[in-house]
Order: structure tokens, then C-alpha cells, then sequence
């Protein structure tokens, strides 16, 4: 069997909702990074046989197959495919999993993993609450709701229920949201993402032009005191806030991954290979604890230890989702998110999972470290975990 490797990794800049991403169509928000790949990598874009992307809610300009559409909305060919993929928060980290499957299993040799989310132009949750206004119901059915009777199922509560189970406090949440920030701001100064961001022109709510390059969501000016001074979600027996919650986010990403055939087609080197790739299904009432169980699945199958691992990116959704996560895996939080995470930077639901792989492979390459492990919590109690080795 062929290996799987990674051999471009681009982002685009996180935009606020309504921010300086609020004019770009998603289709061709996430063609500027299809057409970053091509450039970064030179690779004839003939060449590549599928775009597998990821998007969460997929309806109004995000529907009728939005990687189609970022394909004819890009410089790839129309020979080139394309197709969406919906895991919840992981869809692109799933879409990595699907293309290097794909080249594994050499039925391709060049396929692109991407992800795509304009929360502006469709809002969270748009996809549900479209069809319930109009009498058609909700997404779950009579089994489901027999199966799990009264429950109203939410990633907030999800949160908060894991910060009583591990008994994360809100001064401790608050201080992992600080340290995010702190982190994410130090990392943009020193210029740590200059090589996974893909410039893109926008214009300023002033009517000015401008080159986007760096994520709004972080605040350099961040204070612990401040981030303690955030009024509560749920002020009766809560303890998340918007200052320890994931950033609603625009954005767009994607990693070219090939296997030994199209490493030698493109001529180029890899920047990392792919080394193991789980998924799996836990408790969908908590929802978010599902990282902990995958990642010890996802290393005993590895033959790895956590301490193997020299970074990790877990997604940020909510504090307590990584806090819980360096908990039960007893790992080191100075290897964790080390340039920040989504409570600095955003959380672009169907992006995030491409998001967080570009950032992590271009962290290794600047530490000169070799494995990196990235997860990240999904709905319905889902969970992606993919361990890398930087080359």
C-alpha cells in the first residue's frame, strides 16, 4: 500500500462575522486557496483527480455541492471533480482522511482535502432553523428521540456538562482562554503564519482596500482581568463565556495530499506523511468529550505514547473541550494549539478541520519537530484524530 503525503497546507485569515470577509462568495473564498495549492505546489492542475471539501452548513451559497462549485469558481480545470463533506466541525479533517484513503489506496495519486464556512453569509444553524420555521420538522427523528427521550441536543450544554465532569472551574477556563489569545498574538507578531495564509483583497468597512492576512478574531491587547470580566453564557450555574468560547468565523483552507506516484508526477517534496487516521463515535449528550477516547484509540493503534507526540492541535470549540482533553491524556499544554487556537482565531465550522492541519504542519516544519497529532470534537459525539510526521 502507497503512503499518503502532505504536500502544500494553506488557510486563508479567519474574518469576524461581518468582518472583512463578509463580501466574499464561499465558492470563491475557497477557489483563492484551491489556487494556492496549485501555485505553492506548481503541480499542472490537470493533474489533480478530486476535491474532497468540507462545509457544515450546506445551503444558500453553500449548497448544490459548494467543492463543485469553488472548482469552477478557481484556476483547476473542469475536468476536475469535486465533492462535500459534512462530519459537523470535522468535515475537512474528514476530507483529509477520504483523500489520503484515496491515495493509499492508489485508485488516485493527487487529491485536495479542503474546507470552506462563511458564517456571515450562512448563518450557524441557518440549515435547521430554515426548514422548522416551514413546518418540515427537525433533523431528528422518531428512533433518535425514543432512543435518547427529552433530550434537546447542544454542543453549549455539551461544554458545560464536560466542565463539571472534570471539574474545570471558571477561573480555570478563563485562564485557558487568556493563554489562547496571548498565544495566538505572539505567534501573529512573530509572523508564524505567514507561510500557511493565503493573502485575499478585501475592503475595509471604511470602503478602503486592503490585503487580508491576519485572523480578527485576535485580541492583542488581551488582559487576564478582562477576559475574567466577560459576562457568563448562562449566568445560572454556567461557567463558559464568550471570552472561552470558539470565535464565530469566514474562512476557507486545504492540504494537496499525494501518494509516491504523484510525488514524483508533481516534483516536488513532501512536507509531511500522513501516519494514522481514526474516527469514532461516543456519547451524542455530552457530545464534545469524544476527543479524549479517539486519541487513545488513535495512538494504541499507532503504537505511540502522548508523550511521542511533539504538538497537538485540539479544536478550541470551547475551553473546556481541550482542557479535558490535556487532562485524561495527561499531556503537555506547552505542546498544545501553540500558535493559539479557536478562541483566538475562529472556528470556521467545515474549515477548521484543513485549518488546523495547515497550521500544525507548518508549526512542525518551523520547530524542526517530527510528529504532530490534531482532533477535534464534532456533533452527534463525533470525533477525527490524524497523527502526522513532518518530513
Amino acid at each position: 500500500m502507497s503512503e499518503a503525503y502532505i504536500v502544500a497546507a494553506k488557510r486563508t485569515a479567519g474574518g469576524r462575522r461581518g468582518g472583512l470577509l463578509r463580501d466574499w462568495h464561499p465558492a470563491d473564498l475557497a477557489g483563492k486557496v484551491l489556487d494556492a495549492l496549485v501555485d505553492d505546489t506548481g503541480v499542472d492542475p490537470a493533474l489533480i483527480e478530486d476535491v474532497i471539501m468540507g462545509c457544515v452548513g450546506q445551503g444558500g451559497q453553500q449548497s448544490t455541492n459548494v467543492a463543485r462549485n469553488a472548482v469552477l469558481s478557481s484556476k483547476l480545470p473542469e475536468s476536475v471533480p469535486g465533492t462535500s463533506v459534512d462530519r459537523q466541525c470535522g468535515s475537512s479533517q474528514q476530507a483529509i482522511h477520504f483523500a489520503a484513503a484515496t491515495v493509499t489506496s492508489g485508485q488516485m495519486d493527487v487529491v485536495i482535502a479542503a474546507g470552506v464556512e462563511s458564517m456571515t453569509r450562512v448563518p450557524m444553524g441557518m440549515t435547521v432553523a430554515l426548514p422548522a420555521k416551514a413546518g418540515m420538522g427537525m433533523p431528528y427523528g422518531d428512533g433518535m428521540a425514543s432512543r435518547y427521550p427529552g433530550i434537546q441536543f447542544s454542543q453549549f450544554t455539551g461544554a458545560e456538562m464536560i466542565a463539571v465532569k472534570y471539574g474545570l472551574t471558571k477561573d480555570m477556563l478563563d485562564e485557558y482562554g487568556y493563554e489562547s489569545q496571548r498565544r495566538a498574538g505572539e505567534a501573529a507578531k512573530a509572523g508564524a503564519f505567514a507561510n500557511e495564509i493565503v493573502p485575499i483583497h478585501v475592503t475595509t468597512h471604511d470602503g478602503a482596500p486592503h490585503i487580508h492576512t491576519q485572523d480578527e478574531g485576535i485580541r492583542f491587547d488581551v488582559s487576564l482581568e478582562g477576559v475574567k470580566g466577560v459576562k457568563l453564557i448562562n449566568p445560572d450555574g454556567g461557567r463558559l463565556t464568550a471570552a472561552t468560547s470558539s470565535q464565530i468565523c469566514d474562512g476557507a483552507s486545504g492540504v494537496m495530499i499525494v501518494n509516491e506516484r504523484g510525488l514524483e508526477a508533481l516534483g516536488v517534496k513532501p512536507l509531511a506523511r500522513i501516519h494514522t487516521m481514526t474516527v469514532v463515535g461516543e456519547d451524542p449528550v455530552i457530545m464534545l468529550e469524544a476527543p479524549i477516547g479517539a486519541t487513545k484509540k488513535a495512538l494504541q493503534r499507532a503504537g505511540m505514547k502522548i508523550d511521542d507526540i511533539d504538538l497537538y492541535e485540539v479544536n478550541e470549540a470551547f475551553a473546556s473541550v481541550p482542557m479535558a482533553w490535556l487532562q485524561q491524556l495527561e499531556a503537555d499544554h506547552a505542546r498544545l494549539n501553540v500558535n493559539g487556537g479557536a478562541i483566538a482565531l475562529g472556528h470556521p465550522l467545515g474549515a477548521s478541520g484543513t485549518k488546523l492541519m495547515a497550521t500544525l504542519v507548518h508549526a512542525l516544519q518551523a520547530r524542526g519537530k517530527r510528529w504532530g497529532l490534531q482532533t477535534m470534537c464534532e456533533g452527534g459525539g463525533l470525533a477525527n484524530v490524524t497523527i502526522i510526521e513532518a518530513l
